[in-house]
C-alpha cells in the first residue's frame, strides 16, 4: 500500500501536471470504485484543480466550487500519466481521469478491488474521510508521545494505526523501528521517556530520508514504480538476508496478512519472536484486514 512517502512523490508529480488544468471527464471501468452519489462525479467535469492534499494515505484532488475528490489507492491501486484519452484496460484499468494536457489513469492488479473513489463537498466532507492521526513531519515530541501511549498496543500497531499518526503503514513502520532500535511488540506505555525520543527521530528521519529518495528516483518523471518493497531497505521485505548494520539475518512475524520484519541483533536483543508465541498477542492487537485498519476513523485526540 502506497505510504507518505510515496503519496507525497505522488502528489507533487500530479500538481505539476494537473493543478490548473480543466478536469474534462472521468471514465470508471471498475463499478466497485466510485463509493459516493452526493455531490455527483458530474458535477466536477468542466472544474479546474485549484488544489491538491494528502489526507493520510489518500489524494484529494480540489476543484473549483469546494468539491474534492479522494483517491485511496489501497493495496494494489497504482497511478500513471499517460497521453490524453489513453484507454483503460482491463483487468489491471480502473479509471481514468481526462485533463487537456493528458490523462491520469488508476490500475488495481488483481482481482480483489479495493481502490475507491469519494467525491466530497468542502472541508467538512474532508473530515469524514480523515482518520485524525497526527502528521508526524508537523508536530513536536510532546504530542507524539501523548498519540503514542494513548492507548498500550505494540509498536507495530501504534505506528501504523491511522488514528493515531497519519500515512504510516506496514512498510515505512518497519523501518522506523529497525532505525530506533525498538522491538515492533514493545508496548507503548512501557517505553522509557528516551525510547520515545529515539522512536519520534526515526520516524521522522526515516520518513523524510524516503520522500527525498523517491523524489530523486522520480526526477522529472512520473513515478512508475511505487511498491513496498524497495531496494534500499534496510528491514522490509528482506526476510532471511543480512542486517545492514550488524549482519544478522532478518526475521519476521506474520499474522493473517500482516507481516512485520526486524532484525533481532538490532531490535530484540537477539531474541526471536516466534508467531505461534504471539498469535494471541496479534489476534488482540491487529485487524485482521488491511482494509480494516484503515476503516479506524475514530481519533484519539477526540476520544474522552
Amino acid at each position: 500500500m502506497p505510504e507518505l512517502p510515496d503519496v507525497v512523490v505522488y502528489i507533487e508529480a500530479i500538481e505539476k501536471r494537473i493543478l490548473r488544468q480543466k478536469l474534462e471527464s472521468v471514465r470508471i471501468v471498475s463499478p466497485f470504485l466510485l463509493r459516493t452519489v452526493d455531490p455527483p462525479l458530474e458535477s466536477t467535469y468542466g472544474k479546474t484543480v485549484t488544489h491538491l492534499r494528502r489526507l493520510g494515505k489518500r489524494i484529494a484532488i480540489g476543484v473549483e466550487g469546494g468539491s474534492w475528490l479522494v483517491l485511496h489507492l489501497m493495496i494494489a491501486g497504482r497511478l500513471h500519466w499517460r497521453a490524453r484519452g489513453a484507454k483503460v484496460s482491463k483487468p489491471r484499468g480502473v479509471a481514468a481521469f481526462d485533463f487537456p494536457n493528458g490523462s491520469l489513469l488508476l490500475t488495481e492488479a488483481g482481482s480483489q478491488k479495493r481502490a475507491s473513489l469519494h467525491v466530497v463537498a468542502g472541508e467538512p466532507g474532508l473530515r469524514a474521510l480523515d482518520p485524525g492521526g497526527l502528521e508526524v513531519l508537523d508536530t513536536d515530541l510532546e504530542r507524539f508521545a501523548a498519540a503514542l501511549t494513548f492507548a498500550n498496543h505494540t509498536l507495530k500497531r501504534a505506528l501504523s494505526d491511522p488514528r493515531l499518526f497519519s500515512g504510516i503503514g506496514n512498510a515505512y513502520s518497519d523501518e522506523i523501528l529497525f532505525e530506533a532500535r525498538l522491538s515492533p511488540l514493545e508496548l507503548t506505555q512501557k517505553l522509557s521517556r528516551e525510547e520515545i525520543a529515539r522512536l519520534f527521530a526515526a520516524t521522522r528521519a526515516t520518513l523524510t530520508g524516503w520522500v527525498d529518495r523517491l523524489r530523486e528516483e522520480a526526477g522529472a518523471g512520473f513515478p512508475e514504480k511505487v511498491t513496498a518493497f524497495r531496494e534500499g531497505m534496510a528491514v522490509h521485505g528482506r526476510y532471511k538476508q543480512d542486517c545492514p548494520r550488524c549482519g544478522s539475518k532478518i526475521q519476521r512475524i506474520r499474522y493473517a496478512a500482516n507481516e512485520t520484519n526486524y532484525c533481532p541483533k538490532c531490535q530484540t536483543s537477539g531474541k526471536l519472536l516466534a508467531d505461534r508465541a504471539l498469535s494471541r498477542l496479534l489476534r488482540e492487537d491487529w485487524p485482521g484486514t488491511s482494509e480494516e485498519l484503515e476503516s479506524l476513523t475514530v481519533r484519539w485526540a477526540e476520544s474522552p
